[in-house]
This record gives structure tokens, sequence and C-alpha cells, in this order.
């Protein structure tokens, strides 16, 4: 049985938005990527509703996707400003994320998760 006080703790965090964003980068153009990333996130900590994020790099064995950022959001609404804020900060910076991954051949999946709770 679930006691009220893990009701609520399961509530709060089934409320969070959790974007996961993987990247297959080739070597290449890891350095050009990763300062693109850095500065993206570098916004994103500073925007309402930001709990935390991790940028990841695989190092061992080979896989699609080697490069994964997480970031954790409070809700959805959050989640939803944060795209904005992003596509502002891209046009301030002259940045176009799709030429970028067409000239570095970059394959990404984007996807926003909740936690299961188990």
């Amino acid at each position: 049985m679930i006691s009220m006080s893990n009701q609520s703790h399961y509530k709060n965090r089934s409320q969070h938005i959790y974007r996961v964003d993987k990247f297959a980068v080739p070597d290449a153009g890891r350095p050009e990527f990763l300062e693109k990333v850095r500065i993206t996130h570098e916004r994103l900590r500073t925007l309402p509703g930001f709990i935390r994020d991790v940028i990841l790099e695989q190092v061992s064995e080979t896989a699609e996707f080697n490069i994964v950022t997480i970031v954790k959001w409070e809700n959805s609404e959050a989640i939803k400003q944060a795209r904005v804020q992003v596509h502002k900060l891209h046009k301030e910076l002259k940045f176009d994320p799709k030429e970028l991954f067409t000239r570095l051949g970059i394959l990404a999946d984007f996807g926003n998760y909740r936690d299961t709770g188990t």
C-alpha cells in the first residue's frame, strides 16, 4: 500500500518531463557540435522549470548514438517555454541546427519522457 506521503512524492515526480536527445556525431564534427550543446545548455540552466541536466558521451562499445543529452523539467509547460527560448537563442546566434546536422553528418533522435515510478 502506498502512503499519502509516497503518493504525493510519486505525483510530483510523475509531472516531471525528461527531454532526451540522442545524437550520432562523427568524430570530425564532435568539437563544433559539443560547443553548440554547451551554449544551449548554459541557457537552459537559467530557465524557469529547469531541474537538472546531463550531457553524456559513450565511452565503450559502438552504437548508433554516441552523445546523449538529458534535461529534467518541472512539467510540460516548462519544456514548452524552453523550446521557445532555445529557438530565440539560435536566432540570436544565427545558428541553424538543421544546417549543422546536414553539414557534419549528425543523426538525431529527440523525445520527451516521464518517470514511470517503478
